[in-house]
């Protein structure tokens, strides 16, 4: 038997290597020019969160005395490994970068710096600067005060050099001043000249007028270097009884925005003795320390202004309007009828919210329950629910409120909903709820009968104009009463009674998954047809890993599509060779989670919130629900092959994790988020 290592993928290593896929978005020219840039600041973002949360647990784990044996790696050992990549990856970030800038150069237009500026440009800038920058400025001098200003997580910082340029015996003085991102835009368009274009970032702007900010000093030189902490994001919430959920939480968020160093961005070209003289009076650590270029929080990058052709943005896709939710009749009704399913972001998220602000107009509807983990900024969906409220529908909201760094929001929203009149479930103790379900009740001739939505995804409607979800509506009564259920545990916290249908975690999720592969292992060695298609987001749960490999080796075929992070490691000989492995990057993120079991030919078919992870199965409320209508089992299908059959965006999963593309030109090209749409545009046809 192989030994760990060959087996099981560490979880770190294979995000990074899904975060290089993200990365080969913005080096692969067939990618529209300004979306290129977006992906360098999906990149940056990513990163950004691994080290506030991954990081900073590793590093608490390697502390241990015996965590080798704990974890079954050296978490030592991982970090240096992560530290490697992340140089290696910011070397190829700032490369692409670079060709980026000269691709829109030879279209003339110009990302430009302060050195760069006409003398027209500059007194542009000097004016904006004056007018709209500097009132938001704070510079701190440092040299002369006992303790170094914290650096805040997420923000970024100018570490500034005021020096006599011909007088090198004056001393010189080193400020600090962070970048207004957060109340200014970080991309400001200048006065185009002839036909060229021009953009000018903030940070810039400000170098460019760092005299008119240290005027009262008598010094003529000034160099600016871009410093960027970022830190623990863990939040610590204490198992003391005393206290609500809400209050504990926000005394972490509190202690989250002041948590250990995880990680000090600094400007390469910053001089060593001014690095050095940073690293003592922040306290930082050789393992803290990370060389970058001129620019930081290239996350940012992610909302950059397309000033040039509209082929340098992806096009935007007008929804498929649903073959049977119609805006003649009810969406009640249509699903008493049939069952009905999104395929987001294909379809438009406001059927949704339409089914929401139906229930809370309809005279036969007594009640709404729905599961919120992350919501929009400007909720329509919290907007629906305060009005099924005001109509006097009995409205319950499990709000989780450890959703990780939407926690403030949720907050938020959960005060806003209690003081509309709405009963708000602040989650179960110990688990986190991360189903995706809503359940509207209505009394007809004297009985209480359900209508659902269970998703893969948020109830969210700006996520879901990017995200590749699955929504089903449904008056199935096997899948409805299961799910009213679950809402009833939400609410007394009594165990629920064996689920039939839906697969329940943490209740018996994991068994039923490892019975429905056991079925096909069985199956494989009656010499049946047996396969496995699983689509997630991770997997990186050992059992459930050493359970496919079983399957395998029993002659099972596996396919799977996985996003992020994947620990299995497929095709290798003797354990995983019937298992093949693809990554889909594109222009929607894919979110969708999807079972597929042979089944000795009555092929099931399960819709999930889950991923197989051993937090989601043991330590979340999460459920998979089965599709029982045999025309969406078809397009599931249909989907799921168009999926597997990608040869354009799709990378292919192996032991090395190369992120090689699947590129085959001896078949048609299949680019399946565009094959997707154009089927469903054809399948939703009306009859």
């Amino acid at each position: 038997m192989p030994k760990r290592g060959k087996r099981f993928k560490n979880r770190e290593i294979s995000w990074l290597s899904f975060n290089a896929r993200v990365l080969q978005e913005a080096g692969d020219k067939t990618v529209p020019l300004i979306e290129r840039l977006r992906f360098l600041g999906i990149f940056s973002s990513n990163l950004d969160e691994f080290f506030r949360v991954r990081i900073s647990t590793l590093r608490k784990l390697s502390k241990l005395k015996h965590h080798k044996d704990i974890l079954g790696f050296n978490a030592e050992a991982v970090l240096n490994r992560i530290h490697k990549t992340v140089l290696s990856q910011q070397s190829q970030f700032e490369r692409s970068y670079k060709k980026i800038l000269s691709e829109l150069a030879a279209e003339k237009t110009f990302i430009i710096n302060e050195t760069q500026l006409s003398y027209t440009q500059g007194r542009f800038v000097k004016n904006y600067f004056r007018r709209e920058i500097l009132p938001s400025l704070v510079p701190v001098m440092i040299e002369k005060i006992k303790d170094f200003p914290f650096l805040k997580d997420k923000s970024i910082y100018f570490v500034i050099r005021l020096m006599r340029k011909n007088n090198h015996k004056e001393k010189e003085k080193l400020a600090l001043m962070e970048i207004p991102t957060e109340r200014l835009p970080r991309f400001i368009s200048l006065p185009r000249v002839g036909e060229n274009k021009f953009i000018i970032m903030l940070d810039d702007i400000i170098r460019y007028c760092l005299q008119d900010v240290f005027y009262i000093f008598n010094y003529d030189h000034f160099d600016a270097w871009m410093v960027k902490m970022t830190r623990d994001a863990d939040l610590d919430i204490d198992n003391d009884v005393s206290g609500s959920l809400m209050e504990k939480l926000s005394r972490g968020l509190t202690k989250r925005k002041k948590g250990i160093p995880v990680r000090f961005l600094y400007d390469a070209n910053m001089p060593e003795y001014i690095l050095k003289y940073l690293e003592k009076r922040i306290h930082l650590k050789e393992q803290d320390m990370i060389a970058g270029g001129r620019y930081h929080n290239f996350k940012d990058f992610i909302q950059f202004p397309n000033i040039g052709k509209s082929e340098w943005v992806y096009e935007k896709i007008t929804p498929v309007p649903h073959k049977y939710l119609t805006a003649r009749k009810s969406i009640i009704r249509t699903i008493k009828e049939r069952d009905c399913i999104l395929h987001l972001p294909y379809h438009s998220f406001t059927y949704i919210i339409q089914f929401l602000r139906e229930a809370s107009l309809d005279p036969k509807a007594v009640s709404i329950k729905i599961a919120l983990y992350r919501v929009a900024q400007n909720s329509n969906i919290v907007n629906a629910l305060i009005n099924a409220a005001k109509n006097g529908k009995s409205v319950s909201v499990v709000m989780e409120l450890q959703a990780r760094f939407d926690e403030e929001a949720n907050i938020f929203w959960a005060k806003r909903m209690e003081e509309e009149g709405i009963k708000v479930i602040y989650g179960v103790p110990d688990l986190k709820v991360h189903s995706k379900m809503f359940i509207v009740s209505r009394m007809e001739k004297g009985k209480l009968v359900h209508y659902a939505n269970l998703g893969t995804g948020n109830y969210h409607e700006e996520n879901a104009k990017y995200y590749s979800d699955q929504s089903l509506f449904t008056s199935n009564q096997h899948l409805t009463r299961e799910a009213y259920r679950m809402f009833l545990y939400f609410e007394d916290g009594k165990k629920p009674d064996e689920f039939k249908h839906l697969l329940a975690a943490p209740f018996d999720f994991r068994k039923k998954l490892t019975k429905l592969l056991d079925t096909e292992i069985e199956n494989a060695k009656a010499g049946k047809e047996a396969y496995v298609i699983l689509k997630v987001n991770h997997i990186v749960d050992d059992k459930i890993i050493s359970k496919l490999y079983e399957a395998s080796h029993a002659g099972v075929k596996v396919n799977m599509i996985v996003r992020t992070t994947c620990s299995l490691v497929p095709e290798i000989k003797g354990i995983s060779e019937n298992i093949k492995v693809i990554s889909i990057v594109d222009k929607f993120l894919e979110h969708a989670r999807m079972f597929v079991f042979c089944n000795a030919g009555d092929t099931k078919y399960f819709l999930s919130s889950s991923d197989l992870m051993t937090r989601n199965l043991d330590h979340r409320l999460e459920i998979a629900f089965p599709v029982y209508d045999e025309e969406i089992k078809h397009e599931l299908r249909e989907i799921i092959n168009i999926q597997l059959k990608d040869n354009m965006k799709a990378r292919i999963i192996n032991e090395q994790q190369s992120n090689r593309y699947r590129k085959d030109s001896s078949v048609t090209k299949v680019r399946a988020q565009v094959d997707i749409y154009n089927y469903l545009r054809e399948h939703e046809k009306p009859e």
